[in-house]
């Protein structure tokens, strides 16, 4: 998952990018409204954190502006304007969440988590694919109650599959979405990596669609496996 911090305090912004890292997000950063505003309208993002009192343009007139140009990626405004006034011109300006400063990291990383969640249509941590779980809040892969041990982008890109099982993912997505700004991004890692994660997994939950992308599902059922089957016998 790829995340933007648009906040001013550079040790704040340093802090929450820190912290979004070593939960395993890829993460870009911006300490004025005029950059975060370009890096969201020309990224894609799963998630944005977005403080209000910025420079060169406020964090209000650049949240209006994206939802203004269709980009619906989910925000969470951080700020230390908490009247509830505050809240209601945020809310109304397009924003997913609020959170007042001070804060905790916890809590942060607990809603971006749910906004996330949400954005793909799931509505608990654990998502669930056949006998592969995901435990989001834990950062931890089971295969048939198994834990599988992976490396961070195995993981980061297990994690975007399992978020949008059962459609296809492309490539390019998937690129934009695992890696920041400054990584070096090739394409043909995806491969690699998902050729690792089959391995692991032991299962055959990602198929690859030539020409298309990925697409992650449970594996059927072998006709064997299936339970109360009868088996006839001659009298």
């Amino acid at each position: 998952m790829r995340l933007l911090v648009v906040e001013d305090d550079k040790e704040l912004n340093r802090q929450l990018v820190l912290a979004l890292e070593e939960a395993g997000y890829a993460v870009d950063r911006a300490l004025d409204g005029e950059e975060g505003h370009f890096l969201g309208d020309t990224e894609n993002y799963d998630a944005v954190i977005l403080d209000l009192g910025l420079p060169k343009k406020d964090g209000i007139s650049v949240l209006e502006d994206w939802r203004r140009a269709g980009r619906t990626m989910p925000v969470l405004i951080l700020t230390a304007r908490d009247r509830w006034s505050d809240k209601v011109q945020g809310f109304d300006a397009g924003a997913d969440d609020y959170v007042a400063k001070p804060f905790h990291l916890e809590e942060i990383l607990a809603r971006l988590r749910a906004l996330v969640r949400r954005a793909s249509g799931h509505a608990t941590s654990e998502l669930v694919c056949g006998p592969l779980v995901l435990d989001t809040k834990g950062r931890r892969v089971l295969v048939n109650g198994q834990l599988i041990k992976l490396t961070s982008h195995e993981y980061r890109l297990l994690d975007y599959l399992m978020h949008h099982m059962g459609r296809v993912v492309s490539r390019t997505e998937l690129v934009e979405h695992l890696y920041d700004q400054d990584f070096d991004r090739d394409s043909n890692t995806i491969e690699v990596f998902v050729g690792r994660l089959r391995k692991k997994l032991g299962l055959d939950v990602i198929q690859t669609l030539r020409g298309l992308g990925y697409l992650l599902s449970a594996p059927e059922a072998k006709p064997n496996d299936k339970p109360n089957a009868h088996v006839k016998t001659q009298s």
